[in-house]
């Protein structure tokens, strides 16, 4: 059963430790749909492992999107890593959140970072839909309480 959270974004529930789809390696410039096919090519290269939780959905209808910090990972790999937090984001009028995964929890300076991606890709979003001729609401609306994730602890464990 999925929960509403505060900013509009129904959550399924996730585990504390869900498997990740590397879909765009960190420092990519090309932004993949979910089935493959390029949605858009960034002037910007992405600063995170951006990926998706398989067989969890959000509002959209695409697979739930996954953030994962660290080093570079491959496209195509798959990897069980804790969730840390979940960003509240809107696109096209409809939830998209992002689960944000590490293996430790995030600092001030990281969550600060995210912070300042998710605006930049909102206003990018937003630019990008005009361009194809629609004009939603694409917006980033800040973090969602871990506890509206379904089954997720308050606090994030560190990976052993």
């Amino acid at each position: 059963m999925r929960r509403r959270a505060p900013d509009g974004c129904r959550l399924p529930p996730l585990p504390g430790e869900p498997e990740v789809l590397i879909e765009c390696p960190r420092f990519s410039f090309v932004k993949r749909r979910a089935d493959g096919a390029v949605d858009f090519v960034s002037p910007l290269p992405c600063p995170y492992n951006y990926g998706s939780i398989p067989g969890l959905t959000s509002d959209e209808g695409d697979p739930l999107d996954a953030v994962v910090l660290g080093p570079r990972l491959a496209q195509g790999q798959r990897l069980r890593v804790p969730v840390v937090g979940v960003i509240g984001f809107i696109d096209s009028g409809r939830g998209d959140p992002k689960v944000v995964c590490a293996a430790a929890p995030l600092t001030d300076a990281e969550r600060a970072g995210l912070e300042r991606f998710f605006r930049v890709y909102a206003r990018f979003k937003q630019v990008l839909h005009r361009v194809r001729g629609n004009a939603p609401d694409t917006r980033f609306t800040g973090w969602l309480p871990l506890g509206d994730a379904g089954g997720l602890r308050a606090t994030a464990r560190r990976a052993p």
